[in-house]
């Protein structure tokens, strides 16, 4: 099961919100090159990215830039090889 999948699963599910789901991202230049976005921030689930509210406005995040989704604190999704 892909990162969209887990997070449409989540989302129409009923038993947890998107608003628990913690999401790890790559991104060139951060930390690590990695991020977190927070549930609550999702805006939208397109059928290749996920649109996101940041710090610095609206934004789309490919799927594929995902490394891992836990709901608290329970890993329910990690890519193996993150190339970084």
């Amino acid at each position: 099961m892909g990162a969209r999948e887990v997070l449409n699963k989540i989302k129409w599910a009923g038993k947890e919100k998107l608003g628990d789901v913690r999401i790890t991202i790559i991104h060139r230049g951060a930390p690590e090159n990695r991020r977190e976005i927070h549930g609550k921030n999702i805006i939208e689930l397109g059928s290749g990215f996920m649109k996101v509210m940041m710090p610095e406005g609206e934004t789309y995040i490919p799927y594929h830039r995902i490394i891992k989704i836990e709901v608290c604190g329970e890993i329910r999704y990690e890519k193996k090889h993150a190339n970084l």
